[in-house]
């Protein structure tokens, strides 16, 4: 049973290999030539004021994580939209029933005011 598995061992460690390889030979043979300015931060080419950390608002992550949560979910459209024949009328009601659950989700956070930007 476990050599079903062998061939995705073999991509697996080919795929680590490289990857150590490719960082072991940017470091070996890379350019270092490190400057005063190239180690100050950077922030849209202007100096930086202020720490670094500084609080930022809930409402930035909030946005962040609905963005992804909508964005993820498109996703499940189009493999139902290669298979739609197949499925029938049947998942097109399942389909119109997933819609009709991200819209009723998104509803709610539009009235929560979730996606105001002050």
């Amino acid at each position: 049973m476990l050599e079903n598995y062998y061939p995705l061992l073999v991509i697996l460690s080919i795929a680590v290999f490289l990857g150590f390889l490719v960082v072991a030979l940017g470091v070996l043979f890379g350019p270092r030539r490190p400057t005063a300015r190239k180690g100050a931060p950077y922030e849209s080419g202007m100096v930086p004021y202020g720490e670094g950390r500084r609080r930022i608002s809930v409402r930035y992550y909030l946005i962040a994580v609905l963005f992804i949560l909508f964005d993820i979910e498109i996703v499940f459209f189009l493999p139902w939209a290669v298979v739609l024949r197949q499925l029938g009328v049947e998942g097109l009601i399942g389909m119109f029933l997933f819609v009709g659950v991200l819209l009723v989700g998104f509803v709610y956070v539009w009235k929560k005011g979730a996606l105001e930007w002050e």
